[in-house]
Order: structure tokens, then C-alpha cells, then sequence
């Protein structure tokens, strides 16, 4: 959902979570990514191959 550009407060409609829950996953996906931004971490994971 990140890689389709949807903000995080979408992305917890669409999961029925709260948007602190979907900030605090970003900020562990980019950590172990070595990513700054969600930008970066999408670019990353796609270099990967983690996003089609």
C-alpha cells in the first residue's frame, strides 16, 4: 500500500488499525531497511525485489 502512494491514515482504514500502529511499522521497515523515508524504503524494497 506504501508502494501505491497511500498515506498512512488509508493504508489503517484499509487494515482497521490506527495510524500511530501503521507510523510505528514505517518506522521499523525503514530502520531495517536503512531507509530515511517511505520514498526510500519503497525504492529499496522494489532494488530487493520485496515489492512487485
Amino acid at each position: 500500500m506504501l508502494s501505491a502512494g497511500l498515506r498512512n491514515r488509508a493504508i489503517a482504514e484499509k487494515l482497521f488499525l490506527s495510524e500511530l500502529t501503521v507510523k510505528s511499522h514505517l518506522r521499523k521497515i525503514n530502520t531495517k531497511l536503512g531507509a530515511q523515508n517511505r520514498t526510500e524504503a519503497v525504492a529499496i524494497g522494489r532494488a530487493r525485489g520485496l515489492i512487485p
